[in-house]
């Protein structure tokens, strides 16, 4: 069975939003949630990617639904589609700035929504089996990996990495430093890293085998992190464990 999309709905009006969310998920959708202000909507985002992110452009507060736009893409790539009301050229023009993927007037009209998100979607699948193919944004060294973002390529530590997190096709990174969410699915991670010192131990985790403190029947510890472990996975790194 495919998989839901997974929609963030950032609308001020939380009738409009309520309205959205229920002829979504009405559509087969996923709602992870509803933001009516842009601060609450970047935390969402980076505790909870979604596939698509609907943005009422006028967002009431100190984020406008451009701002808020710009302050996720610095920390993760996920396809914006505007909801405006309407937008004169100053904010048109901030808006193409974002590189949404559609802009849907409001009042909404629902058949014309779906057929948005079925476009967006499809570019989304298309980009991704590009993606795949011919820009990985991991480069692997002996005691790094490289992670590429918006043009930038930051190092990162084996030894600073304490686990990683997946979220369909995102992973979060963990660092003793912070958090780094990445465009690629726990699968390709898993070919990338050294296997002498990173384990897969659940379907959504892999760790830092130096980095455990402690090993429970159903779950590990990393840095007062809970991590679930797999009895299949337990086996197996308790086998890696007796040879440290």
């Amino acid at each position: 069975m495919n998989e839901k999309t997974r929609i963030l709905v950032v609308e001020d009006d939380m009738i409009i939003a309520a309205n959205i969310s229920l002829q979504l998920t009405n559509l087969g959708y996923e709602i992870t949630g509803i933001e009516t202000r842009g601060e609450e909507a970047l935390a969402h985002v980076l505790l909870n990617a979604p596939d698509i992110i609907l943005m009422d452009v006028n967002l009431r507060g100190d984020l406008d639904g451009i701002e808020t736009a710009r302050a996720i893409q610095k920390n993760i790539e996920v396809p914006i589609v505007y909801l405006t009301a309407n937008t004169d050229d100053i904010s048109f023009t901030r808006a193409k700035e974002t590189h949404p993927y559609a802009f849907i007037p409001k009042p909404l009209n629902i058949q014309q929504l779906q057929r948005s998100l079925a476009l967006v979607e499809e570019q989304v699948k298309e980009k991704m089996e590009a993606f795949k193919k011919d820009d990985i944004p991991v480069e692997v060294m002996d005691d790094r990996i490289f992670v590429r973002s918006k043009g930038k390529m930051t190092k990162l530590l084996f030894t600073d990495i304490l686990y990683i997190e997946a979220d369909r096709n995102y992973c979060k990174i963990v660092t003793s430093q912070g958090k780094h969410l990445l465009s690629v699915t726990l699968r390709i991670m898993e070919e990338k890293l050294p296997k002498h010192l990173f384990i897969r131990v659940h379907r959504s985790y892999m760790v830092n085998i130096s980095k455990l403190d402690a090993v429970v029947e159903g779950h590990l510890e990393i840095n007062r992190k809970v991590i679930p472990l797999g009895k299949s996975q337990k086996r197996f790194l308790l086998r890696r464990l007796q040879t440290i």
